[in-house]
């Protein structure tokens, strides 16, 4: 079994199944004609239970070809580019190449002795994200597992920071649209179930500022205490973002926390057209980047940044097995100290050989296209009287939905929209997100592949609503 080890005796070995399993993966990749099979969970599982786990096969390529079978004949590839659903990159193949060097190599980033070059690469990579959000020389920050991770890290600084006497008086205020991981953190950190106010966005999907003003007048009224405004740039159902000046200036009025959830926006830090939209964000205490979204990194690859690194001490637990005090005084650098994950994969690489590669302009041109997309996609829903859309893009997102001329009640219309979006994605052609808006049932394409075009936006479209109406026709047949 030793022959399965990684060492010096085993270097050829390693190339050649490796090699394997890439030209495997890369055979997939080139002949991948649709995004999905439309392969049912009745079909898949009984191949996975199938298989005995206490029976190896004992040979890579016997393995590869049972992978085959199990995983990658039916995968959904992101590539493609009528996959439109969710937040899933394509990803850039120097980010690929870190990542097998990463992998091999299996550093640790939590401690210098486990890392060594690794921990300074994070580190510079760190600095290069915080002074393109503009946090000033006193920032810091360190790579997560994602952007759910970052926002619980950076909320419980912010926790801290509030310096409460009482949990119950904390409140987060975020806008009604933002992300689920707002919620669940305050539950993680002890809060109530009434520690989060949602507060109500515009017609664009924005906060609305003066709400939220009226909600951090009302609480020092009742001497509650606002931990955190968290500002989205970026929301995940809208791609819309909020009013970044305007809410920093009311959080630098009130002395609260400011966190932004860029998580999807951040891509917006490279782009060459669109950099302004994400103004104001340098005012923030904290901000979450997931590089594995708009940087076209594979997962993972995320930070959260802060404005003062003196605030990350609040995740800072010394060991005398791993990071005792006294290396801080030997000025030994080590991440551990700013994470809440001990043992942390060395997913900064990732980015490192992309921006070596390919450069952060290079990066920011990819982003700026999936944008310019989202707006042509627009344009197209907007002139098609078979949808309704919400609103223009502010990134690369698109919420609408099929209104059958005939149709009128609303619940039907929401019956239309589920039953197409599942047939689409039953068929494999592509695959389409949905949501809710005002309690009706959405459809939503999320655009993060250069290589769509508006061409394969309309062909979606078109049968978005072939099997719409499919459903009415069935539906008029079963009533008569």
């Amino acid at each position: 079994m030793r022959s399965h080890l990684l060492n010096d005796a085993t270097a050829e070995q390693y190339r050649r199944s490796v090699t394997e399993g890439v030209e495997r993966v890369a055979a997939r990749i080139g002949t991948t004609d649709r995004p999905f099979t439309g392969v049912t969970v009745d079909a898949l599982s009984p191949r996975v239970d199938g298989i005995d786990l206490d029976r190896p096969l004992h040979d890579t390529a016997a393995v590869l070809d049972e992978l085959d079978d199990v995983y990658l004949r039916d995968a959904v590839y992101f590539h493609h580019p009528r996959y439109l659903a969710h937040l899933n990159c394509p990803v850039v193949i120097p980010a690929l190449l870190g990542e097998s060097v990463l992998s091999a190599v299996n550093s640790s980033l939590d401690t210098w002795d486990q890392s060594a070059g690794g921990t300074l690469i994070e580190r510079k990579l760190i600095d290069w994200t915080t002074a393109r959000i503009g946090l000033g020389p006193a920032a810091d920050g360190v790579f997560t597992s994602g952007g759910t991770q970052s926002n619980l890290q950076a909320l419980l600084l912010a926790r801290e920071e509030a310096k409460a006497e009482r949990l119950a008086d904390l409140r987060i205020l975020t806008s009604e649209v933002s992300h689920f991981s707002v919620q669940k953190s305050a539950k993680l950190l002890g809060l109530g179930p009434g520690a989060v106010v949602p507060i109500p966005v515009d017609h664009d999907k924005r906060l609305q500022t003066v709400a939220l003003a009226r909600e951090l007048e009302r609480c020092a009224r009742d001497g509650l205490v606002p931990m955190a405004v968290v500002a989205t740039a970026g929301t995940t159902d809208f791609g819309s973002i909020d009013p970044l000046p305007e809410v920093a200036g009311l959080c630098e009025q009130y002395g609260v926390w400011l966190h932004v959830d860029a998580a999807y926006g951040c891509g917006l830090l490279a782009s060459l057209k669109y950099r302004d939209r994400i103004d104001g964000i340098e005012r923030a205490d904290s901000v979450t980047v997931d590089y594995h979204k708009s940087f076209f990194q594979p997962v993972s690859s995320s930070a959260v940044l802060v404005r003062d690194a003196a605030t990350l001490r609040h995740a800072t637990y010394h060991a005398e097995y791993l990071n005792p005090r006294r290396m801080v005084q030997e000025r030994i650098p080590n991440q551990v100290d700013k994470s809440l994950q001990t043992t942390r994969r060395f997913d900064a690489l990732k980015l490192w050989m992309t921006l070596r590669t390919m450069g952060a302009d290079g990066v920011g041109q990819l982003f700026d296209e999936v944008c310019d997309l989202a707006a042509e996609g627009w344009k197209l829903l907007a002139a098609d009287p078979r949808f309704d859309v919400v609103v223009e893009p502010s990134l690369s997102t698109l919420v609408f939905r099929f209104v059958p001329a005939a149709v009128t009640a609303p619940a039907e219309i929401d019956r239309v929209n589920l039953y197409a979006r599942k047939a689409l994605f039953a068929s494999g052609d592509a695959v389409v997100a949905g949501t809710k808006v005002a309690g009706r049932h959405y459809l939503k394409f999320t655009l993060l592949n250069p290589g769509t075009t508006p061409a394969d936006i309309a062909a979606v479209l078109d049968l978005i609503a072939g099997h719409a109406e499919q459903y009415l026709g069935d539906s008029l047949d079963r009533a008569s």
